[in-house]
């Protein structure tokens, strides 16, 4: 069910702030984050009160059965990265998941990974990675930072209105009595401005707040998820999840008209936005005319490129070698194939990538008076995740694993501890030398292509930061057509065919969650996707 954003006409400008901005999806949870701050938090104590909160008022996109990650600017100026994202479960090989999800009479050899199952569901990592941000980089407790998010389970909250919506897919997703007793209400999806309470997962918060996160990987919850799995049929087993740890990766990054971006390495997609952005510098994509089908013909192509690139190679380093897509020379070579026409090789997806399009997330964005900023994302891939709820924890598994591919020779193929192709992509830009964003665009693999549009209308075309994230959008779908938004200026969707593109509209929903939190020289501001139920809480 699509959310009808279109009749709503609100304006939005711009949010101004001198001591803390916290920008996300929901309004609960970015009031949540801003208390946080108000206490004597900081940035990342906030981004993580935010992330919980979220896992209760906007559950449709993450949850503790998914992962999490970051992009931050410290106040000391260390640009670094934070991801807690858990592989395949040691059991799991490729030759018993073909045989377990083959139907008897067919050839396991042929078999592709499910979207939904046990066989989807890798080691979470949302808890230790709440736990290790604030250890590392807040100054308020793990306990502090969960107590909005326990309040709302326990005590109840009015469902908002894009929530409500995506929440009608638990109604199909959920089998289990247990997780439909969980996640709806006499069988069904709560309706737009329903209060709801979540005790399980109030109870589960409330054990994460007392014990620390090793009772999720190590205690009663992290048995209630193996047991769950595996009464399924899948592998994951308590080890599995015991052995699971926070990494502090090196950001990549690359430099567009002057602004320097900072992303993910692989195991995540944020290779392929440097790539394009790299690309796009070559085509002088940025110095067309902003409403003209050039500049999203040049954006869209360069993207593409890297989509083909990036949606190949990309998968966990420690498994298989990622070459440097985000080279610069590279670059230069790749912009040489485009021309005045669409380049013929439409399949910009992953092969078995089960659903990775428009998979749900939730982005936090928060900048202090200290001078952090942190891009703080959460997913358990897409909706509900896997279909299965531990126990009665309220806990829905991601399943994330339906990345992974069931062909030996793809580089992204499934493996024991192995971690998947990650579409979750944070980011941090440098504007200027004491200006600063925490930034991202939400929706599977709409996210590379967010970060090219709302950085181009940044630094491009020197929008403000609100009107960077409200300008019409485009995407490339993973059948190859160029989706635009039904109000995209007048005549382009018709140039852009004549280009030879397959050019189709699509609902506003499909484009994104964008966030944004900036230090500009001290002056704080913070925008908020349209798209969603956004908020931008401030003082």
């Amino acid at each position: 069910m699509e959310p009808d954003i279109d009749r709503f006409d609100s304006r939005r400008s711009t949010v101004y702030g001198s001591r803390g901005v916290v920008a996300t999806s929901q309004p609960l949870a970015a009031e949540a984050g801003l208390e946080l701050l108000r206490d004597g938090g900081n940035a990342f104590d906030a981004a993580v009160a935010t992330a919980a909160t979220l896992n209760v008022v906007e559950p449709t996109s993450t949850g503790l059965g998914g992962d999490v990650f970051a992009l931050f600017r410290t106040a000391d100026g260390e640009v670094g990265a934070m991801r807690a994202c858990g592989g395949a479960p040691a059991g799991t090989t490729r030759e018993r998941v073909s045989e377990a999800v083959s139907p008897d009479d067919a050839d396991p050899s042929t078999a592709e990974m499910p979207e939904t199952g046990p066989h989807t569901v890798t080691v979470p990592g949302t808890a230790r990675g709440w736990e290790a941000t604030v250890e590392r980089f807040g100054r308020r407790s793990l306990a502090d930072a969960l107590a909005p998010a326990i309040e709302y389970a326990t005590e109840g909250y009015p469902v908002t209105e894009v929530v409500a919506a995506q929440w009608t897919h638990g109604e199909e997703r959920f089998d289990d009595d247990h997780a439909r007793d969980a996640w709806l209400f006499d069988g069904s999806a709560p309706a737009v401005g329903q209060e709801v309470t979540l005790p399980a997962l109030g109870r589960t918060l409330d054990a994460v707040a007392t014990e620390g996160a090793d009772v999720v990987y190590e205690g009663a919850i992290g048995e209630a998820i193996a047991d769950e799995v595996q009464a399924k049929g899948g592998f994951l087993t308590v080890d599995d999840m015991a052995e699971f740890t926070v990494e502090w990766p090196d950001p990549i990054s690359t430099t567009y008209n002057g602004t320097e971006v900072f992303e993910l390495p692989p195991n995540n997609q944020g290779v392929v936005a440097l790539e394009a952005l790299n690309v796009a510098a070559e085509l002088d994509a940025g110095e067309a005319a902003y409403e003209s089908a050039e500049r999203v013909h040049r954006f869209a192509e360069a993207t593409k490129l890297a989509f083909v690139d990036g949606h190949y190679y990309v998968t966990d380093p420690e498994y298989e070698s990622v070459p440097e897509l985000h080279d610069p020379a590279y670059a230069r070579r790749r912009a040489g194939v485009v021309g005045e026409t669409a380049t013929e090789n439409p399949d910009v997806g992953v092969p078995e990538a089960g659903g990775a399009e428009d998979a749900d997330t939730v982005l936090v964005c928060v900048a202090d008076d200290e001078g952090n900023v942190v891009s703080y994302i959460n997913s358990r891939f897409k909706g509900f995740g896997s279909g299965l709820v531990a126990g009665d924890t309220g806990i829905a598994l991601q399943n994330r694993g339906t990345s992974f591919s069931l062909d030996p020779d793809h580089p992204n193929r499934l493996e024991p501890g192995k971690r998947p192709f990650h579409t979750l992509v944070p980011a941090v830009a440098r504007l200027d030398e004491s200006d600063w964003a925490a930034f991202g665009v939400m929706g599977g693999y709409m996210q590379p292509q967010g970060h090219v549009q709302v950085l181009s209308n940044l630094v491009d075309y020197d929008m403000p930061v609100q009107a960077a994230l409200d300008a019409p959008r485009w995407r490339y779908r993973e059948n190859g057509s160029l989706a635009v938004e039904e109000r995209i200026h007048d005549g382009v969707p018709t140039k852009l065919a004549r280009r030879g593109h397959d050019v189709t509209v699509r609902p506003p929903a499909r484009f994104g969650g964008a966030q944004l939190a900036r230090d500009d020289d001290g002056t704080l501001s913070g925008a908020t996707e349209p798209r969603k139920d956004g908020h931008v809480a401030t003082f």
